[in-house]
């Protein structure tokens, strides 16, 4: 039985997509007419965080970031199978209601992978979706969800399995997630001990690089450089950037085999 799909989108099955690489606040800034703020480089206009994963039986969605209608739109992704978080700050949850067509579409509620504690923010933040006076609402009305709990356990979905990595984001404890040899791991400045086995042995590092200057829950440029050259990954991509690194001068100073991820970037998963 063929996928659901969208008509008139593209497939992406097979590839990682950037959707956002941008922090909290996105880049440009508003009002800020700094040097990466007001250039003309694509590259520097950065949405907020969240990627699609092109799986064998679908597209996984990791976030849903504040602006997830225009990315997906930008990108030609017109189907999302499932989510999965990584925690819950608003830049990695409050485009949930963008969501609402995908049930619609696969003819059943959207599965959502998450903890315990980006559970409970959902339903606090977007509780007319579990209004049970809402419950016979149609399909495309409201979000149509299926939570699915998740920890540190390994899972499967739409036919990859997926391992969670337990990462600090300052006090806050989110998750990163590998899928065969690519690791994901936005939003952290620590790494636990634990969690090094899993970084082992990539052939991508996707990591968590917001500025120069130090900050409480985010690793700074050369916080970034330094995990990334004990990762010993292949190639490491940064992400989750502030507009403090101007792409092509921070790309053209970075060691061999690290570069700044941008939006719309796409790779292939290995």
């Amino acid at each position: 039985m063929p996928l659901p799909q969208h008509p008139k989108t593209v497939d992406v099955r097979g590839e990682l997509v950037f959707l956002g690489t941008g922090t909290s606040i996105g880049v440009p800034v508003v009002g800020c007419d700094c040097k990466t703020c007001s250039s003309d480089n694509p590259r520097n206009w950065r949405t907020r965080c969240g990627l699609v994963l092109g799986l064998a039986e679908g597209n996984l969605l990791i976030d849903t970031p504040t602006d997830l209608r225009s990315q997906l739109l930008r990108e030609g992704i017109g189907v999302i199978h499932a989510v999965a978080y990584t925690h819950s700050h608003a830049d990695h949850i409050f485009g949930l209601d963008d969501v609402r067509a995908f049930p619609f579409y696969l003819g059943h509620d959207l599965p959502i992978y998450c903890e315990e504690s980006v559970k409970s923010r959902i339903h606090k933040s977007f509780d007319y979706a579990f209004d049970p006076q809402t419950a016979n609402w149609p399909r495309g009305a409201l979000p149509k969800l299926e939570i699915r709990t998740i920890d540190e356990t390994p899972f499967t979905v739409l036919g990859a399995e997926i391992t969670p990595i337990r990462l600090h984001h300052g006090r806050m404890l989110v998750l990163g997630f590998r899928v065969g040899n690519i690791a994901y791991c936005t939003d952290t400045n620590r790494i636990p001990d634990q969690s090094w086995p899993l970084l082992e042995d990539l052939d991508v590092l996707i990591l968590d690089c917001l500025r120069d200057k130090p900050h409480p829950t985010h690793f700074t440029l050369t916080e970034a450089i330094e995990t990334a050259e004990r990762v010993n990954a292949k190639q490491t991509l940064f992400t989750h950037i502030a507009h403090e690194l101007e792409h092509e001068e921070t790309n053209a100073a970075l060691p061999k085999g690290m570069e700044m991820a941008y939006d719309g970037l796409k790779i292939p998963l290995t």
